[in-house]
């Protein structure tokens, strides 16, 4: 699994400020660890930064459930998100926030977004993606179980359990996420061989 490595003074902002941002600069962010591929982390940059096609490589999350049915749990983004609204997407997606380790920020995440909080998470790879407007590092998990899931209503619009045949159906039909569909190519063989 990946790990990030912070530096030990808090790392130089991305892009470093000029005197205009500075000045400017009175509104809270959050900030997102900039990393290497190895999990050099160095620097930190807003979220706002990392989507604005600027491309700071920079951690996220995903954790897939899949339950001993073979039914794999998928949520519906919030049509409040700014990107990919309205589609179906791994259970859990999120950046890893400053300071945070990778399973703090799936922890946080799943107890965010589906009010998850009692698993076990496998780990399953970490692969570069990249979109027009960003450039991510994710580190993929999942737990296998039937849990009491709770969307949390303003990530998250629904969830519920999809048999992978009926996604596979729905593959390249425009109801998930691009990311998603690429990911769940690369890892389908493996979740099933978790059951």
């Amino acid at each position: 699994m990946l790990e990030l490595i912070y530096p030990y003074d808090l790392a130089p902002l991305v892009p470093a400020p000029t005197a205009d941002t500075i000045s400017s600069s009175k509104v809270v962010c959050e900030y997102f660890p900039v990393v290497e591929p190895n999990g050099l982390v160095v620097g930190r940059s807003s979220r706002q930064y990392c989507h604005s096609g600027q491309k700071p490589l920079h951690p996220v999350v995903h954790l897939h459930i899949i339950d001993r049915y073979s039914r794999l749990y998928l949520q519906k983004r919030s049509m409040k998100k700014e990107i990919q609204p309205g589609k179906w997407d791994t259970a859990v997606g999120g950046h890893v926030a400053y300071g945070e380790s990778i399973l703090e920020a799936l922890y946080r995440e799943s107890s965010e977004e589906l009010g998850l909080t009692d698993f076990n998470p496998i780990y399953v790879e970490s692969y570069l993606f990249e979109s027009e407007i960003e450039k991510e590092m994710v580190n993929v998990f999942a737990a296998v179980g039937s849990y009491q899931l709770t969307p949390d209503q303003d990530e998250v619009d629904e969830g519920r359990w999809w048999p992978l045949e009926e996604v596979d159906e729905n593959l390249g039909k425009g109801v998930f996420t691009p990311n998603f569909e690429s990911e769940y190519r690369m890892i389908r063989s493996g979740l099933l061989a978790l059951l």
